[in-house]
């Protein structure tokens, strides 16, 4: 399966002013496009071209770099658009959400800040995450294109810390990036659809 460059789910300048329409025009129209180029021509010299990119991130994981970076890094950010909307983050999670939350990390408070605390503290380029693993929810953070999928989890959401996705309108402050997400960005929506897959 060719991987495709999906449309934004959203208008360029729907996330402003917490993302601005230049930062999308780069990273989707630019970074995410070139992950998409790059990932079908090596996934057809890995002969992993008809497998679905969660295949391709899986069996490319330690064996063959290149192809894993651009594979997984679209499969990341085919989630990372619809992890936002206009008008969405904040703590009014719907019910199933709330409760898992509640129970597996300790309330939405205890989640925002140690969300936070992934994304802000992983060194370098990467990711933070809350996955499914084992019927709970946990908070991880990743290397570059790195994604829970290979640690036998299932991401529910994730936030993308290269430098690409939040230097055009908030400089070297990834930590404010990073609340402008948790309060102003998150597609809860999403976020439960893809807890429902999970469990």
């Amino acid at each position: 399966m060719a991987f495709e460059l999906p449309e934004l789910p959203y208008d360029y300048e729907a996330l402003q002013p917490y993302m601005s329409k230049e930062t999308l025009e780069y990273h989707h129209d630019k970074h995410h496009k070139a992950y998409v180029d790059n990932g079908n021509k090596l996934a057809a010299e890995a002969g992993m071209d008809k497998l679905s990119v969660e295949e391709v991130v899986k069996q490319s994981f330690g064996k063959n770099a290149g192809l894993f970076n651009n594979a997984a890094q679209h499969y990341n950010h085919i989630h990372f658009w619809k992890w936002m909307k206009k008008g969405g983050g904040g703590n009014k999670l719907p019910g199933a959400l709330q409760k898992a939350v509640d129970s597996d990390l300790g309330g939405y408070d205890k989640f925002k800040s140690d969300f936070i605390a992934a994304g802000t503290t992983q060194f370098g380029s990467g990711w933070a995450w809350v996955s499914v693993k084992d019927g709970k929810l946990a908070i991880s953070k990743t290397p570059n294109g790195e994604n829970p999928l290979v640690h036998g989890a299932s991401p529910i959401l994730g936030v993308d810390v290269w430098e690409h996705s939040y230097y055009i309108d908030y400089r070297n402050a990834r930590p404010k990036y990073l609340e402008a997400f948790v309060d102003s960005l998150i597609n809860w929506d999403h976020v439960l659809e893809l807890y429902e897959k999970a469990k």
